[in-house]
């Protein structure tokens, strides 16, 4: 296993990863992967949905933190949002990331029409995954990303948001055979 980062962080990632089943937390490999491609296209506004006890979030947050870029990540219940709020401190990456604690869907139809972000990442309710979709949209710019997990795991919940980003003709998209799989759109346009 490479280690990333300091060994608080390292620590912290260890301690979910052990717990990965029970917060529905995202492969390390996987982790790997959106770290690498947050930096390598010097993504700088990221958004997530689903932050469950921050496992994601600080991948994420770490690679924000180097790209000069900050987080904006969304969770619904009130004990991961506290878990993870903790871990990002924990973590050193809390000034990156601003949590909002709701409903995805209602955060998102009340983001102003200026919120542009270059980087989504989709780790949430499967069957919501089209509507986070058409919802992030207008708010992603040109050349960014949008990824989603459990793409293979959990093909029958997500399949409506697959047809969705292969038809769309603003994206280009590929299924990824990392753990779960990992859906990685691209807006062209």
């Amino acid at each position: 296993m490479t280690e990333y980062f300091d060994i608080t962080t390292e620590n912290i990632l260890s301690e979910l990863e052990k717990t990965q089943k029970n917060f529905w937390n995202i492969s390390r490999v996987t982790g790997e992967f959106i770290y690498t491609l947050i930096k390598a296209a010097n993504c700088k506004n990221a958004l997530e949905i689903g932050t469950s006890n921050g496992y994601s979030g600080i991948w994420l947050g770490k690679a924000l933190k180097e790209t000069g870029g900050h987080l904006t990540t969304i969770e619904f219940w009130e004990k991961r949002f506290s878990i993870a709020r903790e871990n990002f401190k924990t973590c050193g990456i809390n000034d990156v990331i601003s949590i909002i604690q709701g409903s995805a869907c209602d955060v998102l139809k009340d983001l102003p029409e200026d919120f542009k972000i270059d980087f989504a990442f989709i780790d949430a309710n499967k069957k919501e995954y089209i509507e986070y979709f058409n919802l992030i949209h207008p708010h992603l710019v040109p050349g960014g990303f949008i990824c989603c997990d459990n793409i293979l795991s959990h093909k029958e919940k997500t399949q409506s948001f697959i047809d969705g980003i292969n038809n769309h003709p603003d994206y280009e998209n590929v299924v990824l055979n990392l753990p779960a799989g990992l859906s990685l759109g691209r807006k062209i346009r």
